[in-house]
């Protein structure tokens, strides 16, 4: 994607340059803007806890947002501070930042870090992956509805707050929308993990959580991880342009929430919960 005169790129973008190629010949260098990825460690009480690869920005969201999908934290009252941590000589935002708990003495940090990086691997599957969720967390019983054409116009809406997926077409988007299509919040980040767990965080500091009643886009689609993260953020309503998994289907249907996948233009497939959706 040819990007010139990008002289003022945000914290998500890199300009680099590249060498294009028409009809197999060379044309020769030009600019280019790429989505950016850099490592963040996330630390509990200054101890590690984990590495994820994200698009700097909104750190302290994406922080706070992983310990609650990860149920290290349940509220924000159990975050006391977050400080990001910048090494002698580093510029930016830094790559850490460490999470000070208001009740540090209950923080099992042997057992949590067993805990994160086994479900943050991927390497979860089957129906005890959905019984072990809901043990941990209730099912939802939200009385939230939304108008079918409602759901039909939210991937208009976030487009229009895809700033940086429109100069580097290569990030991830999440949204959330109250039930009457009113866009509250947008997150951009080249994993769609970190996208969600950026607005779970974004509730949480700004008090709004748990997101009852709310709904969540996915610019993509929709996994058992994803439906777990929405979960823990008590949205009953996610959305998903792409095609969700079998396991997050499963999921939705045991956890309470709605899921609709293939938001498209006029049409949708409404996988779990379709009773919230109205005429």
């Amino acid at each position: 994607m040819k990007a010139p005169g990008h002289s003022n790129l945000s914290a998500e973008a890199r300009e680099i340059r590249m060498v294009r190629y028409d009809e197999g010949r060379s044309r020769g260098e030009v600019d280019d803007v790429l989505a950016a990825e850099e490592p963040l460690e996330i630390r509990v009480e200054g101890r590690p806890l984990a590495v994820v690869m994200r698009t700097p920005g909104h750190d302290r969201e994406l922080a706070a947002g992983f310990l609650l999908s990860e149920g290290v934290i349940k509220t924000a009252k159990d975050i006391f501070d977050i400080t990001s941590c910048i090494e002698q000589g580093a510029t930016g935002t830094g790559n850490a930042v460490d999470v000070a708990l208001t009740h540090p003495d209950s923080f099992d940090f042997e057992k949590l870090t067993r805990h994160v990086f086994t479900s943050s691997s991927c390497g979860i599957c089957s129906k005890a992956s959905v019984d072990a969720v809901l043990k941990r967390r209730k099912p939802l019983h939200d009385e939230a509805r939304v108008k079918a054409s409602v759901l039909l116009a939210l991937p208009q809406r976030l487009a229009r707050k895809q700033d940086t997926f429109k100069s580097t077409g290569g990030l991830h988007a999440c949204a959330i929308f109250d039930a009457a299509g009113k866009l509250l919040a947008a997150r951009e980040d080249v994993g769609r993990h970190n996208a969600l767990d950026k607005l779970l965080g974004w509730a949480l500091l700004e008090k709004i959580a748990p997101l009852h009643g709310h709904i969540a886009l996915l610019s993509g689609r929709a996994s058992f991880e994803m439906m777990q993260k929405a979960h823990a953020g008590g949205i009953p309503i996610v959305a998903a342009i792409s095609a969700p998994s079998s396991l997050a289907v499963e999921f939705a249907r045991e956890s309470g929430q709605t899921l609709v996948g293939f938001l498209r233009g006029r049409s949708m497939n409404a996988y779990a919960g379709a009773e919230r959706i109205t005429r």
